[in-house]
């Protein structure tokens, strides 16, 4: 494809996160640029129409700022790389969720298909205006869903060009798109995306870049990863319950069908799984392959109570100076984190095994207390550990100690996958704590494990009876053929 004269480019780098407006609705903030590549094959233009890809439904925008390399950049410094930018002009970068765990962080299928990167329609010189002059804006059927300038960004024009030529060589037409704000969500087919992008001063514009949303036809075969769509997905590419919701209302989007539906810890779920031994629940889980899903070394400070609940995570990374800087004050990762723990919901903190400081303290135990949390899991320490242990909500951790957090820690990420106590939580996990300790079950297993476990309760308590009558252990615990039969036969098992 040729824009203006310029051919294919080379290169086509993209960022991950840039924009502030994005980073607060993602709950993290990159302390550096991360990039994936796009093929030149994805590349459209403007009147294009793209096909969503059979069996998959989470097709989403991003409307973005793209940088066309005007001279070779290598080794450049921040100061001087916007000096080899000669153009920008409008992009989207389309992407489908229901791949995205295919190639994790590198996006090459679910950001690479043909049409995913249309571009233009026009390029835009750039002398005579800074990197901070430009603005983007993306309409979904006319109504306007994005706006932001580049004013706002993370990382600047120069430093992403600057970055990027530490080890490659940016050339005359290469092209960096440079992240996208807040309102991302999916389209579907019949849908028309237009992006543009303008000077701030409004002199200068791409025109608007237009995208038709079409219907494919052609599905998947059984040679590969195939398309898969998980309660986290659905929420990311729409950005937020509440879109989803009004999308379904909308008659937009379906609800899971029957027999697809999203996992849902119901009231009934929690009551089984607070009756049952957390014991007995991973004899259930190591059955079946799962032995490295207890998080190890926490106790709670509430003796007998018991916690289920799904997991909402924050992690933590070592202290140091310059990150505490940028993340250890104001609004910062473990703030958002107690303030948007939900009802019935599990604060996991992943504090590497750091016992040696607080990493959650009486104003921010009350405050999950207050939104309903069913309880908090660090494999840290415990700050204001009396206080703590006054209120209604039940604490698992590493113990006490009286230090504040930026001794030992700096509040990093919410709602990503982490290790607490050597356990790999995600959110949306089940967490289950009773005084033996807190375990990690993958939603899918919950029903089956929790129906096992249940079953295997109940025969340890008819064999405890025997035992309690005078019965030896040998050939009743585990059941031989005739104990067995006596118990079935006794309890109609």
């Amino acid at each position: 494809m040729t824009i203006d004269g310029i051919p294919t480019p080379g290169k086509i780098v993209a960022v991950h996160l840039n924009y502030p407006s994005r980073t607060a609705q993602r709950g993290r903030t990159p302390a550096q640029p991360s990039y994936f590549l796009k093929p030149q094959s994805s590349l459209a233009a403007t009147g294009s129409t793209l096909e969503r890809p059979a069996g998959t439904e989470l097709l989403a925008f991003e409307g973005e700022i793209a940088l066309v390399i005007g001279t070779a950049a290598r080794r450049v410094s921040p100061e001087n790389g916007w000096a080899h930018v000669s153009h920008v002009t409008a992009a989207d970068d389309l992407g489908i969720y229901d791949m995205r765990a295919a190639d994790k962080g590198s996006n090459v299928r679910s950001k690479g298909g043909d049409g995913f990167t249309p571009l233009g329609p026009r390029l835009v010189p750039v002398d005579g205006l800074g990197e901070g002059d430009w603005r983007v804006r993306t309409w979904v059927n006319g109504t306007l869903v994005q706006e932001d300038t580049s004013d706002t960004l993370l990382f600047p024009f120069g430093r992403l060009v600057a970055d990027l030529s530490q080890l490659m060589t940016l050339e005359p037409g290469d092209v960096i798109l440079t992240g996208t704000p807040a309102g991302s969500s999916v389209v579907v087919p019949g849908d028309v995306v237009e992006v543009e992008v303008d000077s701030i001063a409004g002199d200068r514009s791409s025109g608007r870049l237009v995208t038709t949303i079409a219907q494919g036809e052609t599905p998947f075969g059984d040679f590969g990863t195939k398309p898969a769509v998980d309660e986290l997905q659905r929420l990311e590419a729409w950005g937020s319950q509440e879109e989803f919701d009004a999308a379904v209302a909308a008659g937009r989007a379906s609800a899971p069908a029957a027999g697809e539906a999203a996992f849902d810890l119901t009231d009934e779920l929690r009551s089984r799984l607070g009756a049952v031994a957390v014991a007995t629940l991973s004899v259930a889980l190591r059955k079946r392959g799962y032995h490295d899903i207890f998080i190890e070394g926490v106790t709670t400070n509430h003796p007998g109570a018991r916690i289920a609940g799904r997991a909402k995570t924050l992690r933590f990374v070592p202290f140091r100076p310059d990150l505490f800087k940028t993340h250890g004050g104001g609004y910062n990762a473990q703030k958002r984190a107690f303030d948007t723990v939900g009802p019935g919901e599990v604060l996991v903190v992943e504090a590497r095994g750091e016992r040696g400081t607080g990493t959650v303290g009486d104003v921010l135990a009350l405050r999950a207390q207050v939104r309903g949390a069913a309880g908090i899991v660090t494999d840290g320490g415990v700050r204001d550990a009396a206080a703590v242990a006054a209120f209604d909500i039940p604490v698992y951790s590493q113990g006490p100690h009286p230090s504040v957090l930026g001794r030992k820690h700096v509040p990093w990420e919410t709602d990503v996958t982490i290790a607490c106590g050597g356990a790999a939580v995600q959110p949306g996990d089940v967490i289950v704590g009773d005084d033996d300790g807190v375990i990690v079950i993958p939603p899918a297993l919950v029903e089956e494990v929790l129906a096992e476990a249940e079953k295997q309760d109940a025969e340890d308590a008819w064999v405890a009876g025997q035992v309690g009558n005078g019965e030896p252990v040998d050939g009743l615990f585990p059941m031989n053929a005739e104990w067995r039969a006596r118990y079935e036969r006794e309890t109609g098992a």
